[in-house]
């Protein structure tokens, strides 16, 4: 792949970041799993590297994570997302692209997955986007799709993602990252401001899949 991007997965050895280390790896992209455990991130990897075995993927502590990487994904439960960020905040650079992809699912005080909490900032992405350093800028995506999917490099994807975010060139770039992904296709939502409704999405889903038994997806016509 001619530009083969250096990703952390904070929250990696979760399913959704496992599911997404094994799709990015499995796109050619070097990638880093981290875990407050560097134990368990470097299990988590090399369970993707048994999936992928030409995929690039290590383990590491979150720290050590985000260290040279060109992307950061955030894939923790929601409860976990500001400590989260707030532990590698002194080891972010200008110029990473923090990829939020965490819902504010009521579960994360004892609620239902099929229902939302209030957000102060307004909405996951915002909370990311009030705790990173300044130059280093926030896209939300992801909230639609099954970690169960992901995480089976044979099945095809046939799936959109929205994503949002306040600059155009982040955007692009991580459209670029995401696009990777064989059968992925990115839609551009809007500004940030607009994850609110996108993180609503992923209850919507939840309530559809345990009603219907299935794996359900998001695709938008017309495009």
């Amino acid at each position: 792949m001619a530009d083969r991007q250096r990703i952390a997965i904070l929250g990696g050895t979760g399913n959704l970041g496992y599911g997404m280390a094994v799709r990015l790896a499995q796109a050619g992209h070097p990638v880093t799993v981290g875990s407050r455990d560097p134990d368990r991130a470097q299990k988590a990897a090399q369970r993707v590297k048994e999936l992928i075995p030409q995929g690039e993927v290590t383990g590491a502590s979150n720290e050590d994570a985000v260290e040279y990487a060109d992307y950061i994904l955030i894939a923790v439960p929601f409860a976990s997302q500001a400590s989260t960020l707030k532990a590698v905040q002194a080891h972010l650079a200008q110029g990473q692209i923090v990829i939020d992809a965490c819902v504010p699912l009521c579960t994360s005080i004892g609620g239902k997955p099929t229902q939302l909490v209030g957000v102060w900032h307004g909405s996951s992405a915002e909370q990311a986007a009030a705790l990173v350093p300044e130059g280093v800028c926030v896209v939300s995506a992801l909230h639609t799709l099954s970690a169960d999917d992901l995480a089976q490099p044979d099945l095809p994807m046939d799936q959109d993602t929205l994503i949002c975010g306040d600059r155009k060139a982040d955007k692009e770039a991580v459209t670029a990252l995401l696009g990777a992904i064989e059968g992925l296709r990115v839609i551009d939502a809007g500004r940030l401001e607009m994850s609110r409704m996108t993180e609503s999405l992923t209850p919507l889903l939840i309530g559809i899949n345990i009603r219907y038994k299935v794996h359900s997806g998001f695709r938008v016509t017309g495009i």
